[in-house]
């Protein structure tokens, strides 16, 4: 079984690639969110409680959604296109019968690192450095543990690069509900579907789909990409808590969690308000704590590993 998978030249200029234009998304994502209606959460220290350590950061100084929106255009084009829910069914069945490495967290985020470490520094910075910027973002807000460590590991999905992902848009981007009628709160809207097969499917194209009314949001399929992926991972080897896996699996899910959205709310139960306050109260740590000066990462392995092994075996399949 693979350990390390090698890193070619091929892979490591997809992944920079790939690293461009999901920083490009998530300027898109935050020029969206200033458009939106402030968030109210509790003012507690609690994982829900209001984010604090970007209380005095000038957001309006992040690069604006004309400077990405011609990469993102074609991104989301397509995504859109291939993201059907054949290719949602095939997919997670090849993830469910398949162990495509065995190694520890710490080393999978040493690995991503490896990847995009070649990446342009005026577009994006290394992965660790985005992880322990977002998980250090949470711990000086004083968050749980169990947060600080979501916010760390929440892109580890992206190593699908290594693991014979078919390009940017099986890794990537903003995610939505397949099997279903195309939502007006997916960006670019549903007219940006009209390549897709399911489009034109009238069985798939109702309210419901496949579903039953307020299944619950665990029953439906999302776009398979980094967040769904990492999220079926931690489901079944991690101690972490539910909070922490609404975490991973909803930070992309942008037409349901974004301020204002009623997007879905058919599909929903009870349980799903607690995770759409969980996914919100985490957004801050994502986005805005890539401004932050870069942590020193020897100085915070200790800790973080020592996170690490509360909630995480020391290998665990990939």
């Amino acid at each position: 079984m693979v350990h390390a998978p090698e890193i070619t030249d091929y892979v490591k200029s997809r992944a920079k690639a790939m690293d461009e234009v999901s920083d490009q998304i998530d300027e898109v994502n935050l020029l969206k969110l200033k458009q939106s209606a402030k968030q109210h959460i509790e003012n507690e220290v609690g994982y829900d409680g209001e984010s604090k350590f970007d209380s005095e950061k000038d957001k309006s100084g992040f690069r604006q959604y004309e400077n990405a929106c011609d990469r993102v255009k074609n991104f989301y084009a397509e995504q859109h296109t291939k993201q059907t829910l054949e290719y949602n069914l095939r997919i997670r069945k090849e993830f469910r019968e398949t162990v495509r490495a065995r190694m520890g967290v710490w080393e999978a985020l040493e690995l991503l690192n490896t990847l995009v470490d070649e990446s342009d520094p005026d577009t994006s910075v290394p992965q660790i450095v985005h992880a322990l910027q977002a998980a250090e973002a949470a711990r000086k807000d004083g968050k749980p543990e169990w947060m600080q460590l979501t916010c760390l590991i929440h892109d580890l999905g992206k190593l699908l690069c290594f693991f014979g992902a078919d390009g940017q848009w099986d890794v990537v981007g903003d995610t939505f509900v397949v099997g279903c009628k195309y939502v007006d709160e997916i960006i670019y809207g549903p007219e940006s579907f009209k390549q897709n097969p399911d489009y034109y499917d009238e069985k798939l194209q109702t309210d419901l789909g496949i579903y039953e009314e307020h299944c619950g949001l665990e029953n439906v399929m999302i776009s398979f990409g980094h967040d769904e992926y990492l999220y079926h991972i931690c489901k079944t080897q991690s101690n972490l808590p539910k909070e922490g896996l609404w975490m991973i699996r909803y930070h992309s899910f942008y037409p349901w969690h974004r301020a204002g959205s009623n997007a879905y709310r058919h599909l929903m139960v009870e349980e799903d308000e607690q995770a759409l306050k969980a996914v919100r109260a985490f957004n801050p740590y994502d986005l805005y704590s890539k401004s932050d000066a870069p942590p020193n990462v020897d100085e915070l392995k200790v800790y973080y590993q020592g996170l690490i092994k509360k909630y995480f075996p020391e290998e665990i399949e990939w």
